[in-house]
């Protein structure tokens, strides 16, 4: 199931898995990882976080953290726990994240993933995301997307 975060039970999974699953993909410099890392949970407090868990009161086994700016919905961090990776639950964050940005006007969604991590680009473009540019000063690959919103029947 998908639920918005809730900070005290979630916050310690997100974080670890931050640093377990996207920081040893990053290529920015050491000091900058640990700046970044000191500013998680105020970067976690902007946005919006959904949390990925078996079960509504149960703890969180992924998340995506994501910032509507304008029309733009930007994805800012995704990670789902290695035991659990491959069983839809990327997928169903962003599906969510997708359609919470539709129902507030955005009609494209834009997302980084470092260089060399395969899997994430690979998940990005089977989501239908493709690769607009490469940005050597921090080696990561730009993608977007255009949403499609859903008109209601009557």
């Amino acid at each position: 199931m998908i639920r918005y975060r809730r900070p005290k039970q979630d916050d310690p999974v997100i974080i670890r898995l931050i640093e377990t699953e996207l920081v040893p993909l990053s290529h920015l410099p050491k000091d900058e990882l640990m700046k970044i890392k000191k500013d998680l949970p105020k970067r976690l407090s902007g946005g919006v976080t959904l949390v990925a868990s078996k079960q509504y009161e149960s703890g969180a086994i992924g998340f995506v953290h994501f910032m509507l700016h304008g029309d733009l919905l930007y994805i800012d961090l995704m990670a789902v726990t290695p035991a659990e990776q491959g069983k839809r639950h990327g997928k169903m964050l962003m599906a969510h994240a997708e359609n919470f940005a539709c129902s507030r006007g955005c009609i494209r969604a834009k997302v980084m993933v470092d260089a060399g991590n395969e899997q994430g680009h690979s998940f990005y473009k089977k989501m239908g995301y493709y690769t607009v540019r490469f940005i050597p000063q921090t080696q990561c690959f730009e993608l977007e997307k255009m949403l499609f919103h859903r008109k209601a029947v009557y």
